[in-house]
């Protein structure tokens, strides 16, 4: 098995094997707007272009043409011929690759079994050695495979963006380059086609299909002011859409970096892996030359000896060792990257699997991150009722560009109200705004404002709000209060499942830590059911508390978004950032991003850690026992060659496919919250 070949740099080049025929978001091209389209002879010509592959059908193909020539009776010199061209055109890429690690002083597997099966031709038994060569070539061309597999399953979001896109631009339309488009650019994306760039729809309405980047399994609606991803796939509408971000900062241009960084990196136990296999190599070329020579020190037989000496290299050598970590770890990454959850590497992915605390943001985390209008209450005996307090609130915040006065606009949006048009508009930072609307002097300001008036009905009302975490502002008409609105971040529907998966999985209750108010905090940690709740935090706190947990002995995963969290995740075990909502900065700073704010894919990430890392337990045991019972037969009895052979391939492909389990849509989905 080609174990040496695991490393960083034969990655890679799987990886850009793969992606011969991948449409990179970043490259210009002259295609048309892709539509979906399933794209089976590509992947066969994709697997055709490994070199792995094209060898090992090449050296399987002569050594049936050898084995043909054998039993027809042909001269030694025909079938000789050709198992030789066999070891050729199967052995010469390992042999090679074997040199130039000996070049480096260090002695690769891969050498190892060409030497053994060089030893088998020399005491001439040449269909074993060339039986060792194609089960070591296709077992080679196997882990390609699977890597090329691993590679195509993530990058799979970023092989439906389109390369072409029809511009708006100077009253008329003109295909251009993906790749060239900017922000404040606007796009014409008509039905069937894939949206060419991250953006926000301004004209028009359709349903996309976004299950590649959100991992969504029906379409979602989209009208003005939604937002939508180069990629994904629109329905049956015409939409307008304004770039907000060029491809080279588009989410699916992210996800293909992160792959790269996915795929060379290696996890802890991989690293201590080859670490060992190095010294170990060295022990198994000592022990041959024992098995060799002791049995010719005390009379045995030349022959004999050296073919127990080759058999015992052969079954000694850690092939499926090496191999026992990295695909199932790529495997969970590609698994991961499908349902929206991009892991920065392998190491990340097995640490993942080790976080026994769960440390939880508050804003845009737990919750959208946003406000929204959850209680409009008119002053008992006021001017006004409800829909008319909310109308004349809406319409004197309508030119304001807060927060609050999007959400009060929004919530009159919602109940199909006509916003009335407001003059002598004046806005106070920290106080509010005022308008003249319908001729009423409306005020929207906070509870300390002169709108209030210590009305003491008024303070009532927003003392209770504020008691459940709202946020309340007093709308007054002529300086009178009329009433308030309350207004709150909302929980996410799928926040409270996942913090009880979190519990479940990690044995220990998870804490939220957040800069919000402790009683803002307290109302939402009693909606979701966190117990520990540590509020009032600066950025440093927050750093502050991840490391007394640690202190504590835990191994902390902490999910945040904000750029407040970009501390904290960098300091915990492993750092989580929600990726929809999340600032650049955390987005940096985490290991893994969710890329669609759905807390609840959380607990199914960390579950298909900890099933990676019992594959690669499984592996590793797995092997050492093959390994163990091989070596120890060929010792004390007698090993057939071909059959130590089909022994140790065949373990090492059991493990490679073991790893690859992995990649099912059922590892994922019985780990996942439902929604």
């Amino acid at each position: 098995m080609h174990t040496g070949r695991i490393r960083q740099a034969c990655l890679v080049k799987h990886l850009r094997s793969c992606e011969g025929n991948v449409v990179d978001v970043t490259t210009s091209a002259t295609a048309a707007p892709t539509r979906i389209e399933p794209t089976p002879a590509r992947r066969r010509s994709v697997l055709w272009s490994l070199t792995e592959v094209r060898w090992a059908a090449g050296a399987l193909a002569l050594f049936l043409l050898g084995g043909l020539a054998q039993v027809a009776g042909a001269a030694a010199p025909v079938y000789w011929a050709l198992y030789l061209a066999c070891y050729a055109v199967g052995g010469w890429e390992p042999a090679w690759a074997g040199l130039q690690a000996l070049r480096e002083k260090t002695l690769d597997v891969d050498l190892l079994m060409i030497v053994a099966a060089l030893g088998a031709a020399a005491i001439g038994q040449v269909f074993d050695g060339a039986l060792l060569i194609v089960i070591f070539a296709t077992s080679g061309a196997l882990e390609a495979v699977a890597t090329c597999r691993t590679a195509d399953a993530v990058r799979g979001l970023s092989d439906l963006a389109p390369e072409r896109a029809t511009l708006l631009a100077d009253g008329g339309q003109q295909l251009v380059a993906a790749a060239d488009l900017s922000g404040g650019d606007r796009v014409l994306v008509r039905p069937g086609e894939r949206i060419p760039a991250d953006g926000l729809v301004v004209e028009g309405a359709s349903e996309v299909d976004q299950a590649s980047i959100s991992g969504e399994p029906l379409p979602v609606d989209k009208h003005p002011g939604d937002e939508v991803f180069a990629g994904t796939g629109n329905g049956t509408g015409v939409l307008t859409v304004e770039v907000t971000r060029p491809a080279a900062d588009s989410v699916v241009a992210r996800i293909a970096t992160m792959v790269e960084e996915a795929s060379a990196t290696k996890a802890r136990t991989q690293l201590f892996i080859e670490r060992v296999e190095q010294r170990y190599s060295v022990g198994v070329v000592v022990a041959t030359l024992l098995v060799f020579l002791v049995p010719l020190l005390i009379g045995g037989d030349l022959q004999a000896s050296l073919l127990r000496a080759m058999t015992f290299m052969i079954v000694a050598s850690p092939c499926a060792v090496v191999l026992a970590t990295m695909p199932p770890l790529l495997s969970a990454i590609a698994n991961a990257s499908r349902h929206g959850v991009l892991v920065k590497s392998a190491v990340v992915m097995e640490r993942l699997g080790t976080a026994t605390v769960v440390a939880l943001d508050k804003t845009g985390t737990l919750t959208h991150g946003t406000p929204t209008v959850v209680a409009v209450r008119p002053l008992p005996g006021g001017p006004c009722g409800e829909e008319d307090l909310l109308a004349l609130a809406a319409a004197a915040e309508a030119p304001s560009e807060h927060p609050v006065g999007r959400a009060i606009v929004a919530a009159a949006r919602d109940r199909d109200m006509d916003l009335l048009p407001v003059g002598d508009f004046r806005a106070q930072v920290g106080r509010g705004v005022t308008g003249t609307v319908a001729g009423w002097t409306v005020t929207v300001g906070a509870p300390d404002s002169a709108a209030s008036s210590g009305d003491p009905a008024i303070t009532a009302m927003v003392d209770g709000e504020q008691a459940q975490g709202h946020t309340a502002v007093v709308v007054g008409l002529d300086d009178r209060p009329a009433g308030i609105l309350a207004l709150a971040d909302q929980v996410r529907r799928e926040s409270a499942a996942a913090v009880a998966a979190l519990r479940d999985i990690t044995q220990h209750e998870p804490v939220l830590l957040t800069g919000d108010n402790a009683r803002a905090a307290t109302a939402l940690a009693a909606q979701v059911g966190v117990v520990d709740v540590r509020a009032g935090l600066l950025p440093e706190d927050k750093v502050t508390a991840v490391q007394d947990l640690q202190r504590d002995g835990h191994r902390v995963l902490l999910v945040g978004d904000g750029v407040n969290d970009a501390p904290a995740l960098a300091a915990a075990g492993a750092g989580v950032a929600m990726g929809g909502i999340g600032s650049d900065l955390a987005l940096s700073s985490a290991d893994a991003v969710v890329v669609r704010d759905d807390l609840g894919t959380l607990p199914a990430v960390i579950r298909l850690s900890r099933r990676a890392r019992r594959l690669v337990a499984q592996n590793l045991v797995f092997a050492a026992i093959v390994i163990t019972g091989l070596v120890v037969w060929d010792l004390v009895g007698q090993l057939p060659l071909p059959l130590g052979v089909a022994g140790h391939e065949g373990s090492t492909i059991l493990v490679a496919l073991n790893g690859l389990r992995l990649l099912r849509r059922a590892e994922w989905t019985s780990g996942r919250v439902g929604r």
